[in-house]
């Protein structure tokens, strides 16, 4: 009867209760394509298909829409028949119960793959049953169908089931049709969500030519915000497709007015995908504007919207990076490495800056002399700059400055005597300012402090005031010689630089010039700490942050993420956020920018939440990279000893990197840690295998860092350690370790510490007394013959013995291992495999006892092919 249920099976004659979820295509017992077998209505298959496809029964309905992928399998043979499917599954598809229509959908990613598969046989069945099916669902009344369709339309294009003729001449006229303005706000806010979903999927063509446009008009919908907010979420994807030029022009002032937007939910998503928006704009509009809009998101009246802006913050500074500034790229593996020799200022002079005209303050050049006006503005002192070589003539310009020089130190003399001594103040005679002074002058400034000796502010006005008597006198006798040397040594002297008065006077200037800045910063050091270290303090602090990579309001709000008011106003987690954006700002900022974000580093590290030190620890190592060796020694070196000591959560970061880490220190440094290493041997919770199996892999690279011998002697006990866990897992690592040490050994020529380490293996593990230790010895044992650790002769004279030995152990376990080691690796091994070998009788006796040994297992593995792929003995380990 048209009622009857489709459900068939032995021993149930009427199944009509069973409902539509009571059974998957995959059920036991069941056979969705059941009622096309023969039965008693002499139908045949497809009018039975027929019959129950358009049942008055819906569950019936159901299931042959589930089943339909079967019925075009069982009839994709005969073409005639496959149409005739087709003609019903598009009948079908107008079923009026919802339910029906939906279980039909779901079925057409499966129907499409098919058919993709067998395109030869029907290249044109998706495109003329199904895709208008899928595209007149999107319509449909029911929401479960249109869902259904939604989701069925994403998985064929991301499985390119969709040709581009489909996507552009059948579903974008329909979802340009439902975001009209005067379409139904349902349909049109669903349209706009799956429209930006497409977009990913999409060619830029598509995307420019029908929806870049329709996107625009939907992002200024002042009626429905539920449709700015999916722009607005989505707005980053459509930028990376249109590209810059398309985004510039057209998305740039919608995105303006998204993110000044009266409802926070809109503007947070903006400040979400600013990242993105910002990839897809050149340098200038950059700098220019996107900067001062997201300073405004950074300070939005909504927290939610601070807190998103925070977060992006890092990624949006990230977008300034320029490799040609940074030295570094990222390769397709995501890994840095250098472009070339960054550009960055010497040791000890990290401060210097590129100026506005481009060049640095850390570079030589030769510029006209400072006047005093320029000198009073100049705001940095660069010593590097002072002190560079070769030194241009500064004659002329040190007597001009010894005079200035000269006047201050007087100056200050003055005040320091009318404040410590008033009484003697007037006796004091004064240096005349207007020219250098004279031996006589200083005399008398020199005989007027004798009585006040006792006060050490005069003591250093002495010092300073002797070495000037001394230069005054020592000019005054060249200047005398200078008149009795006649015109005919004029030539010679001048041809020997050494005897050059010129340069003489030049040195005795430069000596009296260094004395008198060194004593005068003693000085006013003494007079004025309590003024002006403060004052100075902060001055240098604010220098220290100063830098022109990003917009200055950027970095500033950045370092102000480690600022404990921001935690209450704005986010308990953005000191993580901040850590978590850190390396991607330093490799921004350059190496030469560093000392901006030493102190913020520094604070990160040293954060009561252990998750934000847990987060620099992971990355420390890209950090380093980025910094280069002497920055990493100096800055990261620290940081990092203290995260050897910290919490388990934050020891992990640094033990997943500790070869990326170490392999960038000096030789020196990095041999400090082989004391160090033992320390990852204890941890806070026991059963916390996973740290220990961590520790192995390290150690299985870091064996290349070091000497043989500082491996021997460190890195070998760790191991054998190791492999003596409780956890099978940190067992099988570990052997692996023991191997690649065994290996540096007889690489580097070590054959004594070989053979001493080959002994101990043996005692420890071949005469272990349990059989776990003994199953390693023959794991450990193939892998030193399938590695060629070791010569064969020392191998066979040394450890091939006591493998022997363990063919006959009381454990399967054990002897499976000896035969799998001696069937499929010793033997294999031409050393072994020559008739003339000396030990092709033991190897052929032991094989021979373990090819009729009880264990079937056993057996198995000693008459195995050793060129036959087999399963992985590690699980027995």
């Amino acid at each position: 009867s048209p009622g009857l249920s489709l459900y068939f099976e032995d021993g149930h004659d009427d199944l009509d209760d069973f409902g539509f979820d009571d059974y998957g295509s995959d059920c036991d017992g069941i056979r969705i394509t059941a009622f096309l077998d023969a039965g008693q209505d002499n139908l045949t298959p497809l009018g039975r298909l027929e019959k129950y496809a358009f049942s008055e029964n819906v569950f019936n309905r159901q299931i042959v829409a589930r089943g339909m992928l079967d019925v075009l399998r069982e009839f994709s043979d005969n073409e005639n028949d496959f149409i005739s499917i087709m003609e019903t599954v598009a009948r079908m598809s107008e079923d009026g119960e919802p339910t029906v229509r939906a279980e039909l959908m779901e079925q057409v990613p499966n129907i499409a793959m098919f058919l993709h598969e067998n395109r030869p046989n029907f290249p044109e069945a998706f495109s003329r049953y199904l895709v208008p099916i899928v595209v007149r669902y999107l319509t449909d009344p029911n929401n479960q169908v249109r869902k259904t369709s939604q989701a069925a339309l994403l998985v064929l294009l991301e499985q390119g089931l969709m040709s581009k003729a489909d996507m552009e001449g059948k579903v974008c006229p329909v979802l340009l049709e439902l975001t009209e303005p005067s379409s139904d706000d349902d349909y049109k806010i669903e349209a706009v969500a799956i429209m930006c979903k497409l977009v990913s999927m999409l060619t830029k063509d598509t995307v420019e030519h029908l929806l870049l446009l329709r996107f625009c008009e939907l992002c200024g919908d002042v009626r429905l915000f539920q449709v700015r907010k999916v722009c607005a979420a989505n707005f980053g994807e459509l930028c990376s497709i249109a590209g810059q030029e398309a985004t510039e022009k057209l998305l740039m002032p919608k995105f303006f007015d998204l993110c000044s937007d009266s409802l926070w939910g809109i503007r947070k998503a903006c400040a979400e995908c600013f990242m993105v928006v910002s990839n897809c704009t050149n340098p200038e509009v950059r700098r220019t504007k996107l900067s001062p809009l997201f300073i405004n998101l950074i300070s939005d009246q909504s927290r939610w919207v601070r807190q998103a802006a925070f977060q992006s913050l890092g990624r949006f500074i990230s977008t300034f990076a320029n490799p040609s500034i940074t030295g570094l790229h990222f390769c397709e593996d995501g890994t840095l490495h250098l472009t070339g020799p960054p550009s960055h200022p010497p040791e000890g002079n990290s401060s210097a800056q590129p100026k506005e005209d481009g060049t640095s303050s850390g570079q030589p050049t030769h510029s006209a002399p400072l006047s005093r006006q320029q000198m009073d503005d100049c705001t940095m002192f660069n010593s590097f700059s002072f002190w560079r070589s070769p030194l241009p003539d500064i004659t002329q310009d040190l007597q001009l400055l010894q005079e200035e020089e000269r006047d201050e130190v007087i100056e200050k003399q003055d005040e320091t005597m009318r404040d410590t001594e008033g009484e003697w103040k007037e006796d004091v005679p004064s240096l005349d300012a207007q020219g250098p002074a004279t031996s006589s002058q200083i005399q008398k400034v020199l005989d007027c402090l004798q009585p006040h000796l006792d006060d050490p502010d005069v003591q250093a006005q002495v010092k300073v005031l002797s070495a000037a008597l001394k230069a005054a006198e020592l000019e005054s006798q060249r200047e005398d010689a200078d008149e009795s040397v006649s015109e005919s040594n004029n030539a010679q002297i001048s041809d020997s630089p050494s005897s050059s008065p010129v340069n003489s006077t030049v040195e005795i200037s430069l000596y009296v010039h260094l004395c008198l800045c060194t004593q005068e910063s003693d000085l006013i050091e003494n007079v004025e700490e309590d003024k002006d270290s403060d004052t100075a303090k902060t001055c240098d602090e604010e220098k220290s942050k100063i830098q022109n990579v990003i917009p200055q309001q950027l970095l500033d709000q950045y370092l102000s993420m480690t600022d404990p008011t921001r935690a209450q106003t704005v986010d308990t987690e953005i000191a993580k956020h901040c850590a978590f954006s850190l390396p991607g700002v330093a490799l921004t900022l350059g190496r030469q920018n560093w000392h901006c974000l030493k102190d913020t580093y520094e604070t990160l590290a040293t954060d009561v939440q252990w998750k934000v030190r847990r987060t620099l620890a992971f990355s420390i190592h890209e950090l380093a990279v980025i910094l280069g060796d002497q920055l990493t020694a100096a800055d990261l070196v620290p940081i990092f000893n203290c995260f050897l000591k910290d919490l388990d959560e934050v020891r992990i970061g640094v033990l997943k990197h500790l070869y990326d880490f170490l392999k960038l220190l000096h030789a020196d440094k990095r041999r400090e840690y082989l004391y160090q290493l033992q320390e990852f041997m204890v941890t806070e919770n026991s059963k916390n295998w996973r740290f220990r199996y961590e520790l192995a892999e390290q150690l299985i690279l870091i064996i290349e860092l070091y000497s043989h011998n500082d491996v021997y002697d460190y890195l070998r006990q760790i191991a054998l350690n190791l492999c003596s866990d409780k956890v099978s897992e940190v067992r099988w690592i570990s052997y692996k370790l023991v191997v690649e040490i065994l290996q540096k050994l007889y690489a580097c020529e070590a054959h004594d510490l070989g053979l001493n380490f080959s002994n101990e293996l043996i005692m420890r593990f071949c005469h272990c007394t349990k059989w776990v230790g003994r199953q390693a010895f023959a794991f450990i044992c193939q892998a030193i013959v399938e590695e060629d650790c070791m010569p064969m002769d020392q191998f066979a004279q040394h450890l091939l013995p006591s493998l022997l030995s363990l063919s006959s152990d009381p454990v399967p376990n054990v002897r499976v291992l000896v035969a799998k080691a001696l069937q499929q690796s010793v033997l294999e091994k031409t050393y072994f495999k020559d008739p003339g070998s000396a030990y092709s009788d033991e190897l052929e006796e032991a094989l021979s006892e373990l090819r009729m040994d009880k264990d079937r297992d056993v057996r198995f593995f000693a008459t195995l092919d050793p060129n036959r792929n087999v399963m992985d003995t590690a699980a027995l380990i």
